[in-house]
Order: C-alpha cells, then structure tokens, then sequence
C-alpha cells in the first residue's frame, strides 16, 4: 500500500514531520459536529502515560468515525498527543499568559517528560506506539520567562513551549526522539505505518 495517509491533527508540525517522511496526506479534522476539545479533558489521578494513550485512541475513535461519515476512500489514518509531565503533574496547553508563565516556572531547572503516543488504523489493524523523552530546562529569569511568553510561542503547546523554537535557547540537553517532543516521533509513525501495510516510495 502505498498512496494517501488521513492524518487527523490540526498540528502544523506533525503535518511538516509527516512530509519529512515522504508521505503523503490529507488532513481530516473535526467538524462542528464534534466537541475536539473534549477528548483532552484530564481525569483525576490519571498518569501522564495513560492519559496521552487514552486521549490517542479517543482522537483515532473520531477520526474513523469522521472518515465513515464523509464517505472518504479507505485509507490509513494517523492520530497522535503530546503531552508534557513533570512528575505526575501533567502539563497542558496553557490557557493563557498566566498559566504560561506559571508552567514555564515550574519547568526551570528541572528536568521533565514529554510523552507522545501515535496511533494508527489500516486495513484490520489499529496499532499504537508510546515515544518518552526527557528534557532538560535551564534555570530561566522571570525575565526570560516574560520575554518568550511574550513572543506569543508557548500558547498552544503542551507545556508552554515548542522545542523547535525559540525555547532552544533554555534547554542544553534532551535524551530521547527530538521529533517526538516536536509531536510526531518519526522512527515509531514510520514502523506503525509499515506494519498496517504503508510502502514509502
């Protein structure tokens, strides 16, 4: 099977990762029927490796459902969440300039995980893949902390920053998939997308 991949994520990056890998896609997003924001509610006590599992399958439910109701060609379709722990403690996407602010001062000086499960459907087959990294975040001045929640980046990323950006500058080192903490770890998509029947070109 070679051909068009649905990737259900409005997310720019995962969509330029993807075309990274040579694949081409459409996107298939939710609708006005569909209440998205929903599927990223937390619940209480839940792990951070749970709930960005959970939320996946939740998002690749949709997508399938949404890909029957249009009456689109079958074909795979690629789900992924990314999200952002320090301990248990999950990091979402900050509501605002506060909560960015409050987020990125929780994560100086510390190291933290960011977790990013893929899923896929193909065929028969709905496989998954968890990728975990960790980051680490140099001691930041409120200063520094004003100055990029300024720039506007940390909204809409899980845990208020995007490692592709101009956050680079706080973090020395990271151990795991770069791609991953982006939010789309390209060696586990690639695998996912081969074992439901992709051949890329």
């Amino acid at each position: 099977m070679t051909g068009l991949v649905y990737l259900a994520s409005q997310s720019p990056r995962r969509s330029q990762l993807l075309a990274q890998l040579g694949v081409q896609h459409e996107l298939l997003l939710a609708d006005d029927q569909e209440d998205a924001e929903s599927l990223e509610m937390f619940r209480a006590g839940e792990a951070p490796a749970a709930y960005v599992v959970r939320v996946t399958q939740s998002k690749l439910d949709a997508a399938m459902a949404r890909r029957t109701r249009r009456g689109l060609p079958a074909a795979p379709i690629l789900c992924a969440d990314t999200t952002v722990a320090l301990g248990r403690a999950i990091l979402g996407k900050p509501a605002d300039a506060h909560e960015a602010r409050r987020m990125l001062g929780r994560l100086s000086g510390h190291t933290h995980r960011v977790l990013t499960a893929v899923a896929v459907a193909g065929g028969r087959k709905r496989l998954q893949a968890l990728s975990v990294s960790r980051v680490v975040v140099a001691p930041l001045t409120p200063a520094q902390i004003e100055a990029y929640v300024a720039s506007g980046e940390p909204m809409g990323k899980a845990g208020a920053y995007a490692i592709q950006g101009g956050a680079a500058q706080f973090i020395p080192r990271i151990s795991g998939s770069y791609t991953g903490i982006m939010g789309l770890p390209l060696f586990e998509t690639a695998q996912l997308l081969h074992a439901v029947g992709y051949r890329f070109s």
